[in-house]
């Protein structure tokens, strides 16, 4: 039950995962952000009021921004987990339940979501603004997660089922100890795409009075009217952020991968 299928969940949001067997994507990354920080770097030393400055107004933001994430992601994952194991489950009535969630909720902007669980949701019953960004990007991604675990479930040989089945395995313990571990071999890039593209949607966070970096940025801006200086130094960071987040995915897959091969 080891054998772990080779199967991989095409990317199609957030940041590329740099791999060595990729040359231009891995040397791209290597430019992109040795580039990024010697731009950043050259414009603190040379012209140190503003940029400098700047970079001592956002750290709070920056905090604000992995916490909006983190929390948003583990929500998300279990989320995700759910709606997964739902979505190919044979009970009709939970199968139907997660594959409409996934519908509904991959079919409204997470723009609009924003809005709907603090302004229109407000209406009812007053949601703090750190709170409804959890919760609109938790409910967002996690139909998306919804769809990375259902295919990396299914990724896994129905032979690797069977066998655990006629060891006396139930199909919760099959699921738990032998399809799962193996599959998140195939999730994990997805899960780490997602996770990046997460913290980039943050940024939206900002028009609910959330003090994530974007946020910090604007108010430094309408201060001191430096808003192509302050909006290169946000740009970089995000850039240097997701790069670094996305080195730290593609080593965790290299990891799994070596382990897999033992």
């Amino acid at each position: 039950m080891s054998d772990v299928s080779g199967t991989r969940i095409d990317v199609t949001d957030g940041a590329s995962i740099p791999v060595k067997r990729d040359q231009g994507l891995f040397t791209a990354w290597r430019m992109a952000f040795f580039g990024a920080l010697a731009v950043l770097l050259l414009l603190v030393v040379l012209q140190p009021d503003p940029y400098l400055r700047i970079l001592r107004f956002i750290p709070d933001g920056i905090v604000v921004t992995f916490e909006v994430t983190i929390a948003a992601i583990a929500c998300a994952l279990v989320l995700g987990l759910i709606t997964g194991i739902g979505r190919i489950s044979r009970n009709r009535f939970v199968n139907t339940l997660a594959s409409t969630y996934v519908e509904i909720i991959r079919g409204i902007p997470l723009l609009v979501q924003l809005f709907y669980i603090y302004y229109a949701l407000g209406r009812f019953f007053q949601v703090p603004d750190m709170v409804a960004a959890v919760i609109a990007m938790s409910v967002c991604y996690g139909a998306y997660m919804g769809e990375v675990f259902r295919a990396g479930i299914e990724s896994i040989d129905k032979g690797q089922t069977e066998a655990s089945r006629s060891l006396g395995f139930s199909r919760g313990q099959t699921l738990v100890y032998v399809v799962l571990p193996q599959a998140w071999r195939t999730i994990l890039p997805p899960v780490g795409n997602e996770f990046i593209a997460l913290l980039k949607d943050t940024s939206l966070v900002s028009i609910l009075a959330v003090a994530d970096m974007l946020r910090r940025g604007r108010e430094f801006a309408s201060e001191t009217f430096t808003y192509f200086e302050t909006y290169t130094v946000i740009a970089l960071v995000y850039l240097l952020i997701t790069l670094l987040l996305s080195k730290l995915v593609s080593i965790m897959e290299d990891r799994l991968s070596h382990y897999a091969r033992r």
